[in-house]
């Protein structure tokens, strides 16, 4: 074969170069794309606060999706922590005739109902599909 001699204990060719790495590396990061694809699609929707009515002694809270609710009690104040995003409200609600302060409040990754009384409060609260969307009522009052 013609420019194929030998030169200092090579051929003057060289080597062919083997894209087989090449060909693996972009296999796998081409997979790897694809799999974060499927997971986004197939992630659920994050909780987002809509918007908060007051309605007699309760407020109505409406989320996107099927709210969970951590609940919390001390003398005063009852906290109910959601993780979700939204921004921040606040307001005041009647219970028994008596005014009562409430504030939607950021802490981390989570969204906190405070509402604040000079009395002891309870809280019964349960959440219902309407329309589409989850209506979580917060029902207040005296202990």
């Amino acid at each position: 074969m013609r420019g194929s001699e030998r030169e200092g204990e090579q051929y003057s060719t060289g080597t062919r170069p083997r894209p087989w790495a090449r060909v693996i590396a972009s296999l796998g990061i081409f997979g790897f794309l694809i799999g974060l694809m499927i997971g986004r699609a197939l992630q659920p929707d994050p909780l987002w606060l809509e918007r908060v009515d007051v309605v007699d002694q309760s407020l109505h809270l409406w989320f996107n999706v099927e709210p969970s609710v951590l609940e919390e009690h001390a003398t005063g104040v009852v906290n109910l922590r959601f993780q979700s995003f939204g921004r921040q409200f606040k307001g005041q609600v009647s219970v028994n005739g008596r005014q009562a302060n409430w504030r939607f409040e950021r802490e981390r990754r989570d969204l906190v109902l405070r509402v604040v009384a000079a009395r002891p409060l309870r809280s019964v609260w349960h959440a219902e599909q309407v329309d589409g969307d989850w209506r979580l009522v917060v029902s207040l009052s005296e202990q």
